[in-house]
């Protein structure tokens, strides 16, 4: 009692005052099967590559990459997603290594579905980047600006090379006008029906994929304002988003997760289909380097991150802690 009376009456920390209460009424539950992995595998190496801007990733040979696979399987992460590095010398300006049935992202979705089957869910990275030698995200005409339609057609290749290697889930990530519906077509016509197609819905021009560029290896020569989108725009968001459900896709993804949360919201309020968010290399980095300093701690960033994220209404998100929170999830399961 105080000199207010019985005030206050509403007491909310009632429900923070032990670990047990915070968890019954959490409204926000991180799962394993939440989590996709990002996994990079390179052509032409014995070892795994640390990739130095990530700390704890790598550039997979075809053997680490299996691991890893099943490694995240038995974490309970729901699915992977590869990204294809080739030796630089097959790259060339239309990305003929990302339709060579023999190239290193159709090898390496053999080798992962041949370890894991249909008990992971298998996702490839449709896009050019990584196998063109300019670095962008499709074929240039001859003022060398990204030709639209050109790459359009390169992306339908892309798309029937990967999944006839055995692909569950394409990635069509260079936002592309008309990209879904090009892709749908194109598996649709070689009786690949059941592909899922996840669009990279909103796909920003970030400051925060610095990381990946040197994961994959990017000969980017410029860089991709005129087709990814500016990040001062929400409505384009939602016009992107009308138009490639219109095209038939199954899942839709917001790329960068973190900065664009409040993108994420609306999208997730929008929609009946599955949303994914990516959270990125440069998001990534950001919290292990502040961890190395010893400036925060990584594990409750991590988590807090993450959450976030699924709060903002993702049901999937691709992390490159996918495995270890999954596991760590596990622990705290008992």
């Amino acid at each position: 009692m105080n000199s207010y009376g019985s005030f206050p009456g509403a007491r909310p920390r009632r429900l923070r005052t032990t670990p047990a209460m915070r968890r019954m009424v959490a409204e926000t539950r991180l799962q394993p099967a939440d989590l996709i992995l990002p996994a990079f595998v390179r052509e032409g190496i014995t070892e795994p590559v640390p990739i130095a801007a990530m700390p704890g990733v790598v550039q997979h040979t075809r053997d680490t990459l299996r691991k890893a696979a099943v490694e995240a399987l038995e974490a309970g992460v729901s699915g992977i997603m590869l990204f294809g590095v080739p030796e630089d010398a097959k790259k060339d300006a239309a990305g003929t290594a990302g339709t060579d049935p023999d190239g290193i992202l159709q090898v390496a979705i053999r080798d992962v579905r041949a370890e894991v089957g249909d008990d992971l869910v298998i996702m490839s990275d449709l896009c050019l980047d990584e196998y063109t030698d300019h670095g962008h995200c499709g074929v240039l005409d001859a003022d060398g600006r990204v030709d639209n339609d050109a790459t359009l057609e390169r992306y339908a290749e892309m798309a029937q090379v990967q999944a006839d290697a055995g692909v569950h889930v394409v990635g069509p990530s260079g936002m592309m006008d008309g990209q879904v519906g090009v892709v749908r077509d194109a598996l649709d016509t070689i009786g690949k029906e059941d592909v899922s197609i996840l669009a990279y819905t909103a796909k920003y021009s970030s400051a925060f994929y610095g990381p990946f560029r040197e994961a994959v290896g990017s000969s980017l020569q410029g860089d991709r304002k005129t087709y990814q989108q500016d990040p001062a725009n929400l409505r384009e968001s939602m016009r992107e988003l009308a138009l490639d459900l219109e095209e038939g896709a199954d899942m839709v993804m917001v790329k960068p997760a973190g900065p664009y949360l409040d993108v994420l919201a609306k999208v997730a309020e929008s929609v009946h289909v599955p949303v994914a968010a990516y959270q990125i290399s440069g998001e990534y980095a950001m919290v292990e380097a502040a961890a190395e300093k010893g400036w925060i701690d990584r594990d409750r960033a991590i988590f807090e991150t993450l959450t976030g994220i699924r709060r903002a209404g993702a049901q999937m998100i691709l992390t490159y802690w996918a495995t270890e929170v999954a596991q760590k999830l596990a622990v705290a399961r008992g």
